[in-house]
């Protein structure tokens, strides 16, 4: 699964709120943006706020909502809401219940894998989860804090395993100075690897701020041409 020299790693800026962040988003580059429809997260939207927001992209560059424990029918209509949207299950979904919620496949979806920090992230079997989450679009990688939605934090990516055969999206705790070393790390472990961030290009939580998104970008980049 070794990638070749050169790969452009996607990037998901997420917990987007004002229309300002969704167009620095997209200026500085961005492959996907995320809106968060979890009203428990400081940067919850409701479904009428993200496909406004949505509706600013211009091709090519994907909404994407977040659910967590979303009942499976409500989870559809808000995918109806916001054309062209993939969805991201980040509370206890089952196989079946990401299955349903997608409409058995009408969706792509990404599936979060909550995993453990500290020696205990070499104990999480990302193998038999991608496995389980087959049907996923990608597995998202982020740490198990104690509340849903994504947390901030990183977990030591050097315990992953060796060889995961999912295309994997890096998150938790991403900043300019880190993903770089996230993405040299983990690149060559997995079909394909895209990276997240949230908190780290925040002024405030949901509030973006602009040149820590363009710093982040350049970093990325950086690392693709170093790997």
């Amino acid at each position: 699964m070794t990638e070749p020299a050169f790969s452009r790693t996607r990037v998901k800026i997420c917990g987007l709120t004002r229309e300002q962040d969704v167009d620095a988003a997209v200026e500085a580059g961005a492959d996907a943006v995320g809106f968060v429809l979890y009203a428990a997260s400081p940067r919850a939207v409701t479904i009428d706020r993200a496909r406004k927001l949505a509706s600013r992209l211009p091709p090519f560059v994907v909404p994407v909502l977040l659910f967590v424990n979303e009942p499976a029918a409500q989870a559809q209509r808000s995918l109806v809401e916001v054309p062209g949207a993939l969805a991201q299950f980040h509370g206890d979904e089952s196989p079946s219940d990401c299955w349903a919620a997608s409409g058995q496949g009408s969706y792509r979806y990404l599936r979060a894998a909550r995993i453990p920090l500290g020696p205990e992230a070499a104990s999480f079997d990302l193998v038999k989860y991608a496995s389980d989450y087959s049907s996923a679009h990608a597995i998202l990688l982020d740490a198990h804090t104690e509340h849903y939605g994504g947390g901030g934090k990183a977990f030591d990516w050097s315990l992953l395993p060796p060889a995961v055969d999912a295309h994997l999206v890096l998150s938790g705790g991403l900043t300019p100075a880190n993903v770089g070393d996230g993405i040299r790390q983990l690149r060559t472990r997995c079909r394909s690897l895209s990276v997240d961030v949230s908190s780290g290009v925040e002024a405030s939580k949901g509030i973006k701020d602009a040149a820590k998104i363009r710093e982040f970008m350049a970093a990325v980049r950086a690392a693709d041409v170093q790997s």
